[in-house]
């Protein structure tokens, strides 16, 4: 299994999470105000994931793992990596459905939207009521 070099984004370099996310998920934006971690695999960003400051809280988002390398491991290392170093019990994430199991695997549990913060609630109701088919957790460790 190939091992990946996880580091923090400098900001100066925001514009390749961009680029990556026009490319394989338009609808993720990166921002200078975030939390960006990503992961290389020879010099090649494959990997990232965001956290967005809602108030106090945390909202992991915008995790993705290039298609051409899904299968080898990337995220798990990714967010082995994120609970080693940056996860807290305020970090939360809205998983897709097909995703809860990972994040599960993770250290995160499935919350009802009525035990969400309201910064969050709203959020997640908004999201929701798009259409998105998410399920809201907080990590616990």
């Amino acid at each position: 299994m190939s091992v990946l070099t996880i580091e923090t984004l400098d900001p100066i370099k925001l514009p390749l999470v961009a680029r990556l996310y026009k490319q394989y998920y338009p609808s993720g934006k990166a921002k200078k105000d975030e939390l960006t971690i990503v992961g290389y695999e020879q010099a090649n960003m494959v990997a990232v994931v965001r956290f967005r400051n809602i108030e106090e809280y945390r909202l992991l988002t915008g995790m993705l793992v290039v298609p051409e390398q899904r299968e080898k491991g990337f995220g798990h290392q990714l967010m082995a990596h994120c609970r080693e170093q940056i996860l807290t019990a305020n970090d939360y994430c809205f998983a897709y459905q097909h995703l809860e199991s990972f994040y599960t695997q993770h250290g995160f549990i499935t919350q009802q939207e009525q035990q969400l913060p309201n910064s969050l609630k709203q959020l997640f109701q908004r999201y929701s009521n798009s259409g998105k088919k998410l399920v809201a957790m907080q990590y616990q460790g």
